[in-house]
């Protein structure tokens, strides 16, 4: 009766050793973001149902876990011209901007508010006229806490001329150098409006921008990589392939 062998190859176990851990630490990793993402579509569901607070800066320096996706309006006047442009943004497969308007609130304080997406020069030669709002406004939207330091391919400029281009909002930095260019002191965390206010442009705003199902999916796929990879292993090392064709033989 033929019998299992083993014949294991220093190189293929070494090659196996290191990326067996690997593949399923990655699979698991994805079902952790999975569930990160499923809690952030239930709380921006939870949190959009809930009456919008008025901006202050009692509310903005609050929780950071409470204030994420919580609907507000902000009562002010846009300063003219004091924009930032947010570069690289894609829609629709266009090249474009999402551009963050300086708002000044009757308490003198500052807001940045993310008035949504505008078409750019693909050629990176122009900057976008952008639209200017006069007067008194109320806008209505949901605070953005970001889930993360930003990353960035370079240190940003902040005291370059308008509109700032940026690649991402560093709230920390921005709140020192806007209190130095502007006079006034900027809240925490920028509002992003809703769609049809006031100032908005192109607002498509993305919770989570990849779907727990995908995560899922690519969860399965190293998952099935690191039992293909142990199976290769096996077959290598014995003589199991072997003894299966001959039982079905």
């Amino acid at each position: 009766m033929a019998t299992l062998k083993l014949d294991v190859e220093w190189r293929t176990a070494v090659f196996t050793a290191v990326l067996l851990p690997v593949f399923v630490s990655l699979g698991f990793w994805q079902l952790e973001r999975a569930d990160e993402k499923e809690a952030l579509a239930t709380a921006f569901e939870q949190r959009s149902a809930a009456p919008p607070q008025v901006v202050s800066s009692t509310l903005m320096e609050g929780d950071p876990e409470l204030l994420a996706y919580l609907p507000v309006v902000a009562e002010g006047q846009f300063l003219p011209e004091r924009h930032i442009l947010l570069d690289n943004r894609i829609q629709g497969g266009r090249y474009g901007y999402e551009v963050v308007s300086v708002m000044s609130l009757p308490t003198n304080q500052l807001l940045l508010v993310n008035r949504g997406w505008i078409a750019g020069d693909p050629a990176r030669r122009a900057l976008p006229d952008i639209p200017e709002l006069t007067g008194p406004v109320t806008v209505s939207g949901h605070v953005y806490v970001a889930p993360g330091d930003p990353y960035l391919l370079a240190e940003q400029d902040l005291t370059g001329q308008w509109p700032l281009r940026l690649q991402a909002l560093e709230m920390d930095k921005l709140s020192v150098a806007l209190t130095e260019r502007l006079g006034a002191s900027l809240l925490p965390y920028p509002l992003r409006i809703d769609a049809g206010e006031p100032g908005s442009l192109a607002v498509d705003w993305q919770v989570v921008n990849v779907s727990p199902a995908k995560h899922l999916g690519y969860a399965v796929q190293w998952f099935t990589m690191a039992a293909a990879l142990l199976l290769l292993f096996i077959f290598r090392s014995s003589n199991l392939w072997q003894l299966l064709r001959g039982r079905n033989e």
